[in-house]
């Protein structure tokens, strides 16, 4: 907001504050910012607007509404159309075309065929778009609208993927529905919400493949760390947890699974493990055999491990200082003492006692100085 841009802010008898621009119309533009003329008639600043449904202007004194590329009658039929020529509105501002996808998933709104198309035609082009605002869309995209496959899908159709985030140019339905199945991260947002969705929407690719992309779209190096993690653990423990939901649903013994499952705890995290379990449940969504009350079950198991079973070196009865006093010298070996006291007490989380500890630390000591 500024002079320079014909812009003020007038605030209202509530302290309100308002923004307030002249009338304008475009000189030129590179394809995202404009060129811009004062003086204008209303009709022109009107036709410079992105689609009809944003060129409707109201006179408060008058209480008219002044309409004339009929933005009303498209409200009302629920269509995004571009103002005049779509194409010339596309060539304009690269970023209406990702604005007209949110916009028409949001309101559940169908866009206009020409409109369409002039999407579709400038998908090449969005290259002029910076990452920032990329990325900008895709949050607002998570937030706002209720089912993101839809936006997303027409991203991908429109070949807006293609341009912008390659590895998602040909992501399937079945993969965009699983950002469905997640909460909405809401207003204001929740970022755990959001990192989420984002972790569904990259779920059919590698971890790497997450951050390299996240990177590119100048994501926080929180989200890409989050993103990245819950993807690669994913992919890692897929199959187990497949396995550990099935034999939920069986009620089958619970020993062997608890065993198996703390060791997926252990490796994701306990801070971590709730996040992963919702990325799951969300890529279960559409199996049949592994119901919602199934994916409750083993969240509520899993998460009842990661607070009350030792699963992490911190958590081992022992210290470095009692493994120095046993005889466990400092450097590599003390590290591995460590992660098989570690995998011991996540195969038998009973043994995690001092007593039982040291008296392996001193048969592994005792076995070490008596090796040839």
């Amino acid at each position: 907001m500024g002079i320079e841009f014909g812009t003020v802010g007038v605030l209202d008898q509530t302290g309100r504050m308002h923004e307030v621009t002249t009338f304008r119309r475009d000189v030129k533009t590179d394809g995202r910012h404009a060129v811009v003329e004062f003086g204008a008639s209303l009709d022109e600043d009107l036709a410079r607007r992105d689609f009809t449904i944003n060129a409707i202007a109201y006179d408060p004194l008058a209480k008219r509404l002044h309409d004339p590329f009929a933005g009303q009658a498209d409200l009302a039929a629920g269509v995004v159309r571009a103002v005049g020529q779509a194409a010339d509105r596309m060539r304009e501002d690269r970023l209406r075309a990702l604005r007209a996808i949110r916009f028409a998933s949001r309101f559940d709104f169908v866009i206009e065929p020409a409109t369409w198309a002039a999407i579709a035609e400038s998908a090449p082009y969005l290259g002029r778009l910076s990452p920032e605002r990329v990325k900008q869309e895709l949050d607002k995209t998570m937030e706002q609208v209720r089912r993101p496959s839809v936006a997303l899908a027409r991203w991908r159709d429109s070949g807006a993927f293609r341009t912008l985030v390659p590895v998602l140019a040909d992501v399937s339905d079945v993969v965009l529905a699983r950002i469905d199945a997640l909460p909405k991260p809401g207003l204001p947002a929740k970022p755990v919400r959001r990192a989420l969705r984002m972790a569904a929407l990259f779920s059919h690719v590698d971890g790497k493949a997450a951050e390299t992309a996240l990177r590119a779209l100048r994501a926080s190096n929180q989200e890409i760390a989050v993103v990245g993690s819950l993807v690669d653990r994913w992919h890692r423990h897929c199959d187990a947890l497949r396995a550990l939901a099935l034999n939920v649903r069986a009620q089958r013994s619970m020993a062997a699974d608890d065993a198996a499952l703390r060791t997926v705890v252990a490796d994701v995290g306990r801070l971590r493990i709730q996040g992963l379990l919702r990325l799951a449940a969300a890529c279960w969504s559409g199996d049949a055999s592994i119901p919602p009350l199934t994916v409750r079950t083993l969240y509520r198991r899993a998460t009842r491990i990661a607070w009350r079973d030792p699963i992490e070196v911190a958590d081992l009865a022992v210290d470095g200082d009692d493994l120095r006093t046993l005889g466990v010298p400092r450097g590599p070996a003390m590290g591995d003492i460590l992660q098989q006291l570690l995998a011991l007490v996540i195969a038998r989380p009973e043994a995690n006692t001092h007593v039982e500890l040291s008296a392996y630390v001193t048969a592994w000591v005792a076995s070490r100085q008596t090796a040839p």
